[in-house]
């Protein structure tokens, strides 16, 4: 069985920064994407951040792009999310998530997901 465990929320200073981590155990298919998404309250959920199977390519949300980075140790055990700069809307419950074996990670394709952490930027 798979589970996911998201740690590293919190809140913050628009500004300031923060590292979430995920913690993965169970099988994974090895072509499955990982990623994080996120949603704000009142909002849908979206996806932040994807890191690829292959060659561990990454894509990210418009409104992270040069903020955001997203990565996994070597045994894929953990996936991370470094935030930078952080804004007020960032404000949001942030999901870890798989993709599946074909390696989709749009949100109609997710298989597993985490309980999600919270993140809170004041400003």
């Amino acid at each position: 069985q798979v589970q996911l465990v998201e740690s590293g929320g919190g809140s913050v200073q628009a500004g300031g920064s923060l590292r979430l981590s995920c913690a993965v155990s169970g099988y994974i298919d090895g072509r499955a994407c990982m990623g994080w998404f996120r949603q704000a309250p009142g909002k849908g959920r979206e996806g932040v951040a994807i890191i690829y199977a292959n060659g561990g390519r990454t894509s990210y949300g418009n409104s992270v792009k040069g903020r955001f980075t997203i990565s996994q140790d070597s045994a894929k055990n953990t996936l991370y999310l470094q935030m930078n700069s952080l804004k007020p809307d960032d404000t949001a419950i942030y999901y870890c998530a798989t993709g599946d074996r074909f390696g989709r990670c749009g949100l109609a394709y997710i298989t597993y997901w985490g309980q999600g952490t919270q993140v809170t930027v004041s400003s």
